[in-house]
């Protein structure tokens, strides 16, 4: 399965040379391994992700975790999205300072972070916050709270949250919010584990997950609760989201969350359909180090470059279809070479990520580049995490 992606990667890619748009004539300035970020095709991305939601901009809560930068983030604020979704208080914290109006912590946050979390909401009063929750313990940590409550609801990829057959809880956790005078601001349902299966099965997994959600929504009604805001799919399921008819006219609002779809990746760009248009906004600039033997090239695009997370081929390497990337060290990324290659030590690779988000987290700065050119470098805003000691007065 994860081979046949890959293939399939290697030939969408074909319509993105890297001469074409991704090129850097100012090569010699930047020391590698560098993550370089295209901001025209991010905008580029942004636009093909509101027409497949019909230019409504409130539709599309995406994920920050991939974005990462203020800059990004900001990119989208421009277009009209203002509702994000984020899974650590400094992710939450840069959103809330790159021009978010609503933004869901999707992580159950205990104890300190939770306190944390408190702190930034009375930092940023005037923007809507809101969290996670899966158990009556977690509903009571946020009361005499603004903050508004998410039940986070288990698809089945066994995660986080009640499972979706389980009404009972879940009635009890929003009579519990209610009694503790919160507000409930809706279900919570990333369905993220089929992500690796082939269409159309994928598509009928979800819609079959999907007419169960609808269940447990119709049997909260039945009970006289309302059930505001519905958030499902993140960049696999995306699409699924798109065409399940249930969501339509449905009686809440319905927030689809995916965040690949910013800077794709090489699994994005497998997973979903090559009409919608999306491109890589976001490589690892790599130098060719070493020619151990003849059939190996060695970049440094280790895994503390290019996330290793997501298995081996960590990563392609753009025009190269000769170069198969193999098990990396922590600096050093070989590559087999599959028949004649004109690559030398010296070099550069320009790398597209398996996984860009954890990728995207390893780098502390990013290099815009535009027309070829560097145009800024700016701070990876949300790489990493807070400082961890609250101050005393918390």
């Amino acid at each position: 399965m994860i081979d046949n992606r890959m293939a399939s990667s290697k030939f969408m890619l074909a319509q993105f040379p890297r001469s074409d748009r991704y090129h850097l004539s100012e090569r010699n300035a930047v020391m590698t391994p560098a993550l370089l970020i295209y901001p025209e095709i991010i905008q580029s991305n942004i636009d093909c992700t509101l027409a497949l939601i019909d230019g409504n901009a409130n539709r599309w809560r995406p994920h920050v975790k991939t974005a990462k930068l203020g800059y990004s983030i900001r990119q989208l604020t421009a277009k009209g999205i203002r509702a994000f979704k984020c899974a650590t208080t400094l992710e939450l914290l840069v959103a809330c300072e790159s021009g978010a109006a609503d933004v869901l912590l999707a992580y159950p946050v205990v104890g300190a972070n939770a306190r944390r979390t408190l702190e930034i909401a009375g930092q940023f009063p005037g923007i809507r916050l809101s969290v996670l929750v899966e158990n009556v313990e977690q509903v009571r940590q946020w009361r005499d709270s603004a903050v508004g409550i998410f039940i986070d609801i288990n698809p089945g990829m066994n995660r986080t949250g009640i499972e979706q057959n389980q009404h009972t809880a879940v009635l009890t956790l929003v009579r519990e919010i209610w009694n503790s005078q919160l507000e409930f601001r809706g279900l919570h349902y990333y369905d993220g584990q089929f992500g690796a299966v082939e269409e159309p099965e994928r598509t009928e997994a979800t819609h079959s997950g999907y007419d169960r959600l609808l269940l447990l929504i119709k049997e909260l009604r039945k009970n006289k609760y309302d059930v505001p805001e519905v958030i499902t799919a993140g960049t696999p399921t995306f699409p699924c989201s798109l065409s399940y008819r249930g969501f339509v006219n449905s009686g809440f609002v319905h927030r689809v969350s995916p965040g690949t779809v910013i800077y794709n990746d090489a699994t994005s760009l497998a997973q979903l359909p090559r009409e919608y248009g999306y491109a890589p906004a976001a490589l690892v600039l790599s130098s060719v180090v070493s020619h151990p033997s003849a059939d190996t090239i060695t970049c440094d695009g280790g895994h503390k470059s290019v996330s290793a997370d997501a298995g081996v081929p960590t990563c392609i390497a753009l025009g190269h279809p000769e170069l198969e990337a193999q098990s990396p060290s922590e600096e050093h990324l070989p590559m087999r070479v599959n028949g004649k290659s004109p690559v030398a030590v010296g070099d550069e690779l320009f790398l597209l990520p398996r996984h860009v988000c954890p990728t995207v987290n390893n780098f502390d700065s990013a290099v815009l580049v535009r027309n070829g050119k560097v145009e800024v470098v700016e701070k990876v805003t949300a790489r990493g995490r807070e400082y961890p000691l609250l101050s005393k007065s918390s």
